[in-house]
């Protein structure tokens, strides 16, 4: 993520899901509304994602998925968030694991990869066609999504930097994905001042620190709500 973080210091539609009846009876939330249609209960999200995701050097209830879930839930959220973050976790690593990681009670999901395939300068067209078949096995088992991106650095050109940052919409629009573009956009729409000022980052100047998790999360939810309301029970 370093080559990424290097950016920022020079200040650079719905488908329903099918759920399952036992998961639905085990909770015990399973109501019946007008018309005898069956009202959604709680969902199991499950974020996709590298160190990012995953929490890196940060102490447990502080990383992006437990304070994801706290933003949620003091929103009325009847939501479960599964930490699937790996460090170091490329697209191709996202791809090869996404399968057994989809296990019958996950109702959405959150996929949030690709700096590390910039941070190792692979091309764009391995990234892009790992996350369309990402995309597409999510699809194809009628799941909600939200693709998460990052802002390309300039290092490696311009056309490599514009194939990174086209992927995000064209992928999004292409399965119904509910897109944010640059989950750092938060932190370095600040100055690096700024960043210093309020601790938003760790030692390493890498990853955010809690603090700059906070912000993160406050952009990020919302976004993680629109996944949440395309999530619906059987009918």
């Amino acid at each position: 993520m370093s080559v990424i973080w290097a950016c920022l210091q020079r200040g650079s539609t719905g488908y329903g899901v099918r759920r399952r009846l036992g998961k639905a009876l085990a909770t015990g939330i399973f109501a019946l509304g007008i018309g005898g249609t069956a009202m959604a209960g709680p969902v199991t999200l499950l974020a996709v994602g590298d160190s990012l995701t995953q929490g890196y050097g940060l102490e447990p209830d502080q990383g992006l998925v437990p304070q994801l879930q706290a933003w949620l839930t003091a929103r009325g959220a009847e939501v479960t968030v599964i930490n699937a973050g790996v460090s170091g976790d490329t697209t191709s690593g996202g791809r090869a694991r996404l399968g057994w990681s989809l296990t019958p009670e996950v109702d959405a999901v959150v996929i949030a990869l690709g700096g590390n395939d910039m941070l190792r300068g692979q091309p764009p067209a391995q990234a892009r066609a790992n996350l369309d078949a990402m995309l597409a096995e999510v699809k194809a088992r009628g799941l909600p999504v939200a693709l998460v991106g990052l802002k390309a650095p300039g290092n490696y050109g311009p056309d490599w930097q514009a194939g990174y940052d086209a992927i995000w919409p064209e992928l999004g629009a292409r399965h119904g994905a509910v897109v944010v573009p640059d989950l750092l956009a938060p932190i370095a729409a600040k100055t690096p001042e700024a960043r210093a000022a309020e601790g938003l980052m760790q030692g390493d100047n890498i990853h955010p620190s809690a603090k700059g998790v906070t912000l993160i999360v406050g952009a990020l939810g919302p976004k993680v709500l629109e996944v949440l309301d395309l999530v619906r029970p059987a009918p």
